[in-house]
């Protein structure tokens, strides 16, 4: 790691007066920054036994104190990532003098807590789909628990090695290559009595892939576009000039590079925020599934329309089981299971399966009433046949052909109401994980600033590549949110800020942009190889121990 430290000296043609980091904290504000963080876990403990005890369940003090040290990790994990990923969203107004370091940092850590309070929670499930099914659906078991604390400290130990070196590396990559790590790890423990197919979800992992490789693409290219169709349209020469030491620029060039610093972080916290919080679900599904394996908050109401969309689809499901008859709940559970390690769907057996346990599962659901009603001794059932009906009707519908319009409207519909009743994000969760990274943004900020603002480009970051690098990393950001992908903050804006100083003449300094290529390389590998390794060291260590 020591040789991709960066070189320390700014270049000859570069100003060697940058903007202030001297600035001392007040003790008050530290006093502030101390009280909302234990006031934070304070509030999570807090809202973990309020909810296990409204639903009857009572956690064991073990029990309670490794979901507490696990939630510990998990919010640690978005705590590195604040002063890791959002130092990118603050390096250009700090660069042009648009605001102090000081204010910066406080006013993207506030935008990134909204941005997560108004996440929609897609992107982090689309992670949680990476992990292996037979992990998923015993998230609770010693190997369950293995998994979440291999992939969690595997993060935070890369991240945490990246930035101490200055490094803008990718937490969202970081958290990707932990999860797959694992899920290879146990595809390789598993391959001898399972085949080998208890793995990672390889199409899934496609998807997500292929955002994180083309992230450096768009935001270098779109970068370079903006920046020349500014030139071409906006002609204020003040734009393309370097700022004066500790000197603000005019009221409009700073207002315009303030939005662009908010518009990042309300975004990076939209994205980023998101994987924090599947990872706390996994956790508290495992610790507390009585209390989180199912969404109780969803009213009895919606009970009738979800059993009506359920019979809908099983009407679709009897259509292509080509007269095989409902399969019983324990085969259908084996059929489906198989199905989804070995991402085969092609067989009217998953049909008949999908068919004869769904059927099962809205009878369950109807005789309860509600899904707050479901006992507890019927949750972790009722929520495993929730997820395997809805990753295999996911399953079946990648190659719609095969369908009739009015079948794939049911089935989408059908979807929907399993995903509200499984994929939730509680309130508080929200909160402590947006606690979490607006603190982090706080501190830890200055290394990776100064690379993102000295070490990119051959000069001093002008105003217009600040504004281009940054409102092409919200807009690409932006747009992932809503297809549920996750995407690098770090990857766009370094490769924005690249691309702006390449279209402004400027050029790059090659160390730098080699180093930052050799983290985007080494990041996915060096993650999986720490995971997997944590994770068959801790099923060693349960093996041996019985723990």
């Amino acid at each position: 790691m020591a040789s991709l430290a960066l070189d320390q000296a700014p270049p000859v043609d570069q100003p060697q007066q940058g903007p202030r980091f001297d600035y001392k904290t007040h003790p008050l504000a530290k006093l502030l920054f101390a009280a909302i963080m234990v006031g934070g876990l304070a509030f999570a403990g807090w809202s973990v036994l309020t909810d296990t005890h409204g639903v009857g369940e009572e956690l064991a003090t073990g029990v309670f104190l490794f979901l507490a040290l696990a939630l510990l990790i998990a919010l640690g994990f978005e705590f590195v990532n604040g002063f890791h990923d959002t130092a990118n969203a603050v390096a250009t107004v700090i660069y042009t003098n648009s605001m102090p370091a000081h204010f910066a940092v406080v006013w993207s850590g506030f935008w990134n807590f909204l941005g997560v309070m108004l996440s929609s929670g897609a992107v982090a499930y689309s992670i949680i789909t990476l992990l292996p099914v037979d992990l998923i659906l015993n998230v609770g078991s010693a190997s369950g628990f293995a998994m979440i604390f291999a992939l969690l400290l595997a993060a935070v130990l890369w991240n945490l090695g990246t930035w101490y070196v200055g490094l803008p590396n990718s937490s969202s990559h970081t958290l990707i290559g932990s999860v797959l790590g694992v899920g290879f790890a146990n595809q390789l423990i598993q391959a001898g009595s399972r085949g080998g197919t208890a793995g990672v979800d390889w199409s899934q992992a496609q998807k997500v892939l292929t955002g994180l490789w083309m992230a450096p693409l768009i935001g270098f290219f779109a970068a370079v576009l903006l920046l020349l169709v500014m030139r071409a349209v906006l002609r204020n020469p003040k734009l393309y000039t370097s700022p004066m030491p500790h000197t603000a620029p005019p009221l409009g060039i700073r207002s315009a590079l303030i939005f662009t610093c908010t518009a990042v972080s309300f975004s990076h916290g939209s994205n980023d925020g998101q994987k924090g919080m599947g990872l706390i679900m996994l956790i508290l599904i495992g610790c507390a599934p009585t209390a989180y394996a199912l969404n109780r908050t969803l009213p009895a109401s919606a009970t009738p329309a979800f059993v009506q969309t359920a019979n809908t689809a099983s009407a679709a499901f009897d259509a292509h089981s080509r007269g095989l008859p409902d399969m019983a709940p324990v085969q259908a559970r084996a059929v489906l299971t198989t199905a989804l390690q070995q991402r085969k769907a092609e067989n009217p057996q998953v049909f008949a399966a999908l068919e004869g346990l769904s059927k099962d599962l809205t009878a369950r659901v109807q005789g309860f009433g509600s899904l707050s009603k479901v006992p507890a001794e019927a949750t972790g059932n009722v929520r495993n046949d929730m997820y395997l009906v809805l990753d295999s009707t996911k399953l079946v519908t990648k190659k719609p052909d095969g369908f009739q319009p009015a079948e794939l409207k049911a089935l989408a519909d059908y979807q929907k109401s399993l995903e509200a009743g499984t994929r939730f994000i509680p309130l508080w969760v929200k909160i402590v994980v947006a606690l979490a990274l607006g603190l982090g943004t706080m501190i830890g900020w200055k290394r990776i600033v100064v690379t993102v603002g000295e070490k990119i480009g051959k000069q001093h970051m002008t105003y217009a590549m600040g504004a281009s690098a940054e409102l092409v990393a919200a807009g690409t950001i932006l747009a992932a949110d809503r297809f549920g992908l996750p995407v690098s903050t770090t990857h766009i804006l370094s490769s924005g800020v690249a691309g702006a100083s390449v279209a402004s003449g400027a050029g790059l300094q090659a160390r730098t942009v080699r180093n930052l290529a050799l983290a985007w390389l080494l990041t996915l590998p060096a993650a999986m190889l720490l995971s997997g390794g944590l994770y068959w060291l801790m099923l060693t260590a349960v093996k041996t121990f019985g723990l």
